[in-house]
């Protein structure tokens, strides 16, 4: 389930559009809070071939599949 694009809306919250036209916000604090400070954020970027999101010019990069995975069941615990 590749990522088609995003959009940052604030901090680590972000709302992701995928290629099957589902749309999800999630909080990637917890995925990458370790790896990308959020003065960095504003270099993410979706690759294209792979469809996963990147920062740091690809030094850091969420596989597609655990992008979506995170981000449908962040969606779930905000419902329950």
């Amino acid at each position: 389930m590749k990522l088609r694009q995003f959009e940052q809306i604030h901090a680590y919250n972000f709302l992701l559009s995928f290629e099957n036209g589902e749309i999800w916000e999630a909080d990637l604090k917890d995925l990458i809070g370790q790896h990308v400070t959020i003065a960095d954020l504003h270099t993410a970027y979706v690759n294209s071939d792979w469809g996963c999101l990147e920062f740091l010019g690809g030094q850091v990069d969420i596989e597609p599949k655990t992008l979506y995975r995170y981000a449908h069941s962040a969606s779930d615990k905000q419902a329950a």
